[in-house]
């Protein structure tokens, strides 16, 4: 890796320079990353459309106080709301977040890339209304950039050890894109990226028992809209903190990092966009992602032998650390926000149904006894030859494989998914079932005929990164 130091601004850190240089320097070269990112946009937009149907996210959006709308601000896609790039940016990242069906990125540290574009639409199509000549290419490539620097920043620094939540790297990475979009100077986009140090960063407890909540729903579009005000706030010349991560004693290393610094193991490309993973059929926690489909498996098998739940004594999963970390859990589940994060309830609906949406999170399924009784009889084990696989770069497999024995002392062979549909192994397979996924939200919200207006840009790489942001957001607006 070429060395972070830069002899002409030796006072800030290192690992700040090396993401201004990134962000202000490269450009990225592969169809396939341009192609990804259509993807991924395209699919972020999708679950934003499919989580207004739940009350829960809808009552956050809007202005911050009734009547704050701004004329030729940024636009909230399938809704009417015109707001001010800060606002609009918690309310599209918060809206692609909500369901926890957006891209995923795993490594030391997990995460979601694309909740990035929360701070990354609001301003482009912002700045946009207001005279900036800025396409949909500039889009995928401010993309493409968050991306990286998230997912790079996570492949060796776990911020999940130390208590804090990953949408540390959201903000930081949404500030270096926007510093790029607002067309701050270098100086300018050092001193925006020191303030995300010094500010406090989310703690990781909404994730977990006993505090599962829905925090976890907004979280990034809180990253995305601090992301917007710090850049904002450099734009004005407000200086910079150049020591924020190394400074000893009150630096983000000695107070929040255990006094690590951070670790590369690759420069900035297009790496993460390239490799992402992408939720096609199952709006569940990626770590789930092979368990759900090996559970869709076996409910088939079930049918076909003529045997039914009732009859099995418990199911062990073979799976990774990660997911013993994270969605292993046993007793009460409280909320959406719980279940969508317990390996258990992931498996135990499929089986008993055939099926796992959004829906079968809310408490009208949940208050099902099956369930439960179920999720009782299935139980976690680590395999560390998955865990291997699971860190190895030339892998980055999600495995879980399920073993079912019935009351009787008969077995099933074991069901392994080593690779779930959207991994960049089986691209091929899940890119057609992606864009599927997208025509299907599309669906929830505009008539055939908007369907098709929006189709026509979206499915189209050439229209899309032509077209400017704010008429392409236009599309996506409701009256």
């Amino acid at each position: 890796m070429s060395s972070l130091n830069d002899s002409t601004r030796p006072n800030w850190d290192a690992e700040l320079i090396q993401i201004a240089n990134y962000v202000t320097n490269y450009h990225p070269s592969t169809e396939l990353a341009w192609q990804t990112a259509r993807h991924m946009l395209i699919d972020s937009l999708g679950c934003a459309l499919e989580a207004l149907e739940y009350p829960a996210c809808t009552k956050l959006l809007g202005p911050v106080v009734p009547g704050a709308t701004l004329t030729n601000g940024a636009r909230v896609p399938g809704t009417a709301y015109q707001l001010d790039p800060i606002k609009a940016a918690f309310d599209i990242g918060a809206t692609i977040r909500w369901l926890d069906y957006n891209d995923t990125w795993l490594a030391a540290e997990w995460g979601h890339p694309s909740d990035n574009l929360g701070a990354i639409l609001a301003v482009a199509d912002w700045r946009s209304r207001n005279g900036a000549s800025i396409t949909m290419r500039d889009v995928l490539e401010c993309a493409i950039k968050a991306h990286e620097i998230q997912g790079v920043l996570a492949i060796k620094n776990s911020f999940n050890q130390v208590g804090l939540d990953h949408v540390a790297l959201v903000k930081l990475a949404s500030t270096a894109v926007v510093s790029q979009l607002l067309e701050l100077s270098r100086e300018q986009t050092l001193a925006a990226l020191s303030q995300v140090f010094v500010d406090g960063q989310a703690l990781r407890t909404y994730r977990h028992a006993p505090n599962t909540g829905s925090r976890k729903s907004w979280a990034a579009g809180d990253a995305c809209s601090r992301a917007v005000r710090l850049a904002l706030i450099a734009q004005t010349g407000e200086m910079g903190y150049p020591g924020a991560l190394t400074a000893p004693a009150w630096g983000f290393y000695d107070v929040s990092f255990q006094g690590r610094p951070f670790k590369f193991d690759r420069n900035f490309g297009s790496y993460v966009i390239e490799n992402v993973l992408f939720k096609i059929s199952y709006p569940a926690e990626f770590h789930a992602q092979s368990a759900v489909e090996a559970a869709m498996t076996l409910h088939a098998m079930l049918k076909t032998l003529g045997r039914s739940v009732d009859e099995i004594e418990k199911i062990v999963i073979r799976t990774h650390a990660a997911c013993v970390r994270i969605i292993d859990k046993q007793g009460p589940l409280d909320n959406p926000a719980d279940r969508d994060h317990c390996i258990q309830y992931m498996v135990a609906v499929p089986l008993l149904f055939g099926r796992l949406t959004a829906a079968d999170y809310e408490a009208n399924v949940a208050a099902d006894p099956r369930i439960d009784a179920l999720r009782a009889r299935i139980r976690c084990v680590e395999d560390p030859d998955l865990t291997t696989d699971y860190h190895d770069p030339d892998k980055r497999s999600i495995a879980n494989g399920l073993n079912v024995t019935f009351k009787d002392g008969t077995k099933l062979d074991e069901v392994l998914v080593e690779y779930p549909i959207g991994h960049r192994r089986r691209r091929d397979e899940g890119i057609p079932l992606l864009e599927d996924k997208f025509r299907h939200n599309l669906a929830r919200r505009f008539d055939a005929a908007h369907q098709q207006q929006i189709l026509d840009v979206a499915l189209d790489q050439a229209t899309l990164e032509a077209m400017p942001v704010h008429t392409f957001m236009d599309l996506f607006a409701t009256s």
